[in-house]
């Protein structure tokens, strides 16, 4: 039987400021301890999209990410190590269409990607994932990237075809 803390949904997504200085993993870290006073034992996941000025923080329980969402008021700020001072908006994140990243995947049909992730969304578009220009050969890198309209949040490892995949998004 799951519980209340078993639920998805547990993450926060926290916005800056698009004027904002670059954000690093450890400004990150040190802030979320600082500013929310969240123990290891509480977060799960921090992911960092720089380019999108968004951080995603997954915590263990459900009860806690709410705690926190209501002691923020869903607004924040981070000081950088620069001492320049971002505001940061602070929500549950959503569901809505996503770029999904999936790794630990050996070549294997899309078929069998769209029948093991449509049970999370839609599936719009399956891409394969290319090393970059700066390597001499721009190949596929065996990563693809599941645009989805997602109707539940997808855990962060998923059996596919009968490999255990790492999921990010």
């Amino acid at each position: 039987m799951e519980g209340e803390d078993d639920r998805e949904g547990n993450t926060l997504v926290c916005t800056f400021d698009p004027q904002s200085p670059r954000i690093t993993a450890y400004d990150i870290h040190e802030r979320i301890y600082e500013t929310m006073h969240l123990e290891g034992t509480n977060v799960a996941v921090v992911q960092v999209d720089g380019p999108r000025r968004q951080v995603y923080i997954k915590f263990k329980e459900y009860r806690r990410m709410q705690e926190t969402l209501m002691s923020t008021n869903g607004q924040g700020k981070l000081r950088h190590s620069n001492g320049v001072i971002s505001n940061v908006r602070i929500e549950a994140a959503g569901l809505g269409i996503k770029r999904v990243r999936i790794t630990n995947l050996p070549e294997i049909f899309d078929g069998a990607i769209k029948m093991g992730m449509s049970k999370y969304g839609e599936i719009k578009e399956i891409q394969e994932e290319t090393l970059s220009r700066a390597y001499r050969y721009p190949v596929a890198n065996v990563i693809r990237i599941v645009v989805i309209s997602l109707l539940q949040h997808i855990p962060p490892h998923v059996i596919l075809a009968g490999y255990r995949s790492l999921i990010s998004y």
